[in-house]
């Protein structure tokens, strides 16, 4: 797959970019995707859901009426879980979500996710570009040079760079990522990839290991 090289203006510059064929013109592995999105989401889970049960609340412990002869049924303690108030039965205690997943599974998601978009026509290529200093009316611009205004875009870097990032952080629906830190989950949840020309070479360096 052969694409058109853009500058920040959203001209085209006359470059053309190859995209791998081991990346992008793989046919996705949605089992695979599904693992590593779950994966993600577990990873941003707290786990520190805590209720109280029958041994932590704070009730007297005397048994609240005879055991016979009422026409109820017996009740040893205010703290049962059939009281309001009383302990929760089985209630949720804190915990890890997070779970293991192969590398191979992982580097198998984000190639999928790669050749999705590829092949859905959702993916750019940027020049290289950098801004002299951080202002988000300059990426305003560029998003609306490369007609992207309103999308939720992902502009991959191939290295950090500090004024595109300030620049682009508070715009809604923009996420600013360096390609060694993309992640399927991310790929998948923007309508438009920019990738610019140093980051497509780490995505293959890494990708492709």
């Amino acid at each position: 797959m052969e694409l058109s090289v853009i500058n920040i203006k959203g001209e085209d510059t006359g470059k053309k970019i190859t995209l791998s064929e081991e990346i992008f013109g793989i046919t996705p592995n949605e089992h695979a995707v599904y693992l590593d999105v779950k994966q993600y989401l577990a990873n941003q889970r707290q786990g520190t859901h805590k209720s109280k049960e029958r041994a932590e609340v704070n009730y007297s412990t005397r048994k609240l009426k005879r055991q016979k002869g009422t026409g109820g049924a017996r009740a040893g303690s205010r703290k049962s879980p059939v009281f309001v108030g009383g302990g929760r039965i089985f209630g949720p205690r804190p915990r890890d979500y997070g779970f293991k997943l192969n590398k191979k599974v992982k580097v198998l998601a984000r190639k999928s996710a790669l050749a999705a978009k590829a092949q859905a026509d959702s993916v750019s290529i940027v020049e290289e570009f950098t801004f002299d200093a951080p202002r988000t009316k300059s990426y305003l611009e560029f998003l609306n040079a490369i007609s992207v205004t309103g999308q939720k875009t992902l502009l991959i870097l191939g290295a950090a760079d500090k004024n595109v990032y300030l620049s682009g952080r508070n715009i809604p629906k923009t996420r600013i990522m360096t390609a060694d830190m993309v992640n399927t989950y991310e790929l998948l949840h923007a309508d438009r990839l920019l990738i610019s020309t140093p980051a497509l070479d780490v995505l293959e360096t890494l990708l492709n290991k």
